[in-house]
């Protein structure tokens, strides 16, 4: 490594660390107009919007080799937020402000860096709507990527990436266009909305059952009333949620607010830990969070770990589950102009057959739990159920699902605990691949039936990263109270990614968009292990959401 080398790649550096700012800061242009750019070297930046509106950003370094990578961010709030409203500490102001890597403030410098470096092109939207947007997101897309092209003609390869629902957006990219892009990486992949809201409203609904009957939990007024009536809500959330947590002291007990079908279960003795971590079994909700196990025995004792972890990672879990979920509810609800979930015909009995074993001691045993399903049945007049608007359901059914279909080279990654996402359905779209390369397979031999020698096995398209949490976390004081100030354990919060792992998987998006193939072997065994807290374990298996009652 040469002196000259290490000053010029410092300028360099310095160079796209002082561009990261501007990335996300796109300047007032017409929409539709060719983008805005400064002309600057070794980078330049670009700023635009697309025909619907959507202001995009784009940075191009002077040694481009052809290839761009369009990143989609994940969902953000559609209304603005006041303060006071939990668990914002701060107002929230509806932004579509550009982002055209991931890694948030701390992260998105040495994505962008890195990309750049290898002499490839960066991009993103901040799409023309935000909250649920996946059909909006996909046309922006497709117009950005023309847009693009005809700006940098020298543009040989597309690849796309994206976080959360932008991960969702990148697999319905790669689904509806696989002509535009050469390679895609959905992180932390969104499920259908469908699937998604079930996993929140099974959850809402439980809270409101038990814990507190003036939680709306949906079916939302429309309009602005609708979106007041949702900061009710989250109000209400987290603070029957903050009374859950207050009664896992002995001698607190239930939340004064409980319902009468709540209360009954109190005075039978049911701890309320107990129904809270029936309420989250029976959502899907992660039995892992960022600070608890529900593995390691501290000073507390074995007991408090069967007994209690898991109540407290669902509670922890919870809090931002409902969040996303009061709010994503009430955006879908508005989109499609009624109720959406409905619970009418679940069988909530069926969903825990086998978490009702694992977790017996935390749920205090087979006549608690029976007596928590019991209270929960349709058959109880105190806890009625949530019906749906036929028509909303139809057309929330008629915004994009994906069906899983792999066109490209594709990464997936995803936390085994993720909070928001869970690996559920990452695990969906694993799933529906090993019956599509069997069929491919399968399609190759019939092929080449009767001509020795012509048979070529099918090129594999999917790799997937399962992101681990360590063997045990969860950390204590010298008193033996339980640590919730470290950072979050890899492999749960969300999109919760190192550095080296976003960069990882840059990485295999160039190679795989310039040879058509995937890591394998020996060789991406090594670099996994090197890169930390993944696993591509063929084995190992996410459950589904319990929306498809697996």
């Amino acid at each position: 490594m040469n002196t000259k080398w290490k000053k010029n790649r410092i300028v360099s550096l310095f160079s796209i660390t002082a561009l990261i700012s501007a990335l996300f800061i796109a300047a007032p242009v017409a929409a539709n107009a060719a983008p805005v750019c400064d002309g600057k070297s070794p980078i330049q930046s670009c700023v635009g919007k697309t025909s619907d509106g959507a202001p995009y950003s784009m940075s191009v370094p002077a040694n481009f080799k052809g290839t761009v990578a369009l990143w989609s961010h994940g969902y953000r709030f559609n209304v603005d937020i006041p303060l006071g409203i939990p668990p914002l500490i701060a107002p929230y102001k509806v932004t579509n402000t550009p982002e055209p890597v991931p890694g948030g403030a701390a992260g998105a410098a040495a994505v962008a860096g890195y990309l750049l470096g290898q002499g490839v092109a960066i991009m993103g939207s901040g799409f023309a709507r935000q909250g649920w947007n996946a059909d909006s997101a996909i046309a922006t897309n497709v117009e950005l990527i023309s847009v693009f092209k005809k700006a940098f003609p020298t543009t040989t390869k597309v690849v796309a990436w994206g976080g959360s629902l932008g991960g969702f957006i990148t697999q319905a990219l790669a689904e509806k266009h696989p002509e535009l892009i050469s390679a895609a990486a959905p992180l932390c992949m969104a499920d259908n909305i469908e699937p998604q809201l079930t996993m929140a409203g099974d959850f809402l609904w439980g809270l409101k059952t038990l814990f507190d009957p003036s939680i709306k939990a949906g079916n939302y007024a429309a309009g602005p009333a609708g979106v007041a009536e949702s900061f009710a809500d989250l109000s209400k959330v987290f603070t029957v949620l903050g009374k859950v947590q207050a009664g896992f002291t002995p001698g607190v007990g239930w939340p004064d607010t409980s319902s009468a079908t709540g209360k009954a279960l109190a005075a039978a003795g049911i701890p309320v830990r107990s129904a809270l971590l029936l309420l989250g079994l029976m959502s899907g909700i992660p039995t892992q969070s960022t600070h608890f196990d529900s593995i390691t025995v501290g000073p507390l004792g074995l007991g408090f770990t069967l007994a209690a972890m898991p109540a407290l990672a669902i509670l922890q879990n919870g809090f931002r589950a409902a969040a996303l979920g009061v709010l994503a509810t009430q955006d879908v609800e508005n989109q499609a102009g009624g109720a959406i979930f409905d619970n009418t015909a679940t069988n909530y009995r069926a969903r825990i057959v086998h978490e009702r074993v694992v977790f017996n001691a935390a749920l205090s045993g087979n006549s608690a739990i029976d007596g928590m399903l019991a209270a929960l049945s349709p058959l109880n007049p105190g806890a009625p159920r949530a019906k749906a608007d036929p028509a909303a359901v139809a057309k929330m059914r008629a915004l994009r699902t994906n069906t899983g279909k792999i066109n490209v080279p594709t990464v997936l990654m995803v936390g085994v605990a993720d909070t928001v996402t869970p690996a559920g359905a990452t695990q969906r779209i694993v799933d529906v691949y090993t019956l599509q390369a069997a069929a491919e397979k399968a399609a190759a031999l019939r092929a080449s039936k009767g001509t020795i020698g012509s048979y070529a096995k099918p090129a594999n398209k999917l790799l997937t990263l399962w992101n681990v949490t360590p063997a045990s976390y969860t950390t204590f004081t010298a008193a033996g109270a339980p640590i919730t100030t470290t950072p979050a354990a890899q492999g749960t919060g969300h999109c919760n990614f190192t550095l080296a792992q976003l960069l990882f998987v840059a990485k295999t998006l160039i190679t795989a968009s310039s040879t058509g193939n995937l890591p394998s072997g020996g060789g991406l065994t090594f670099a996994v292990r090197k890169v930390g807290s993944l696993s591509i374990d063929p084995f190992f298996r996410a459950p589904l959401l319990k929306f498809y009652n697996e």
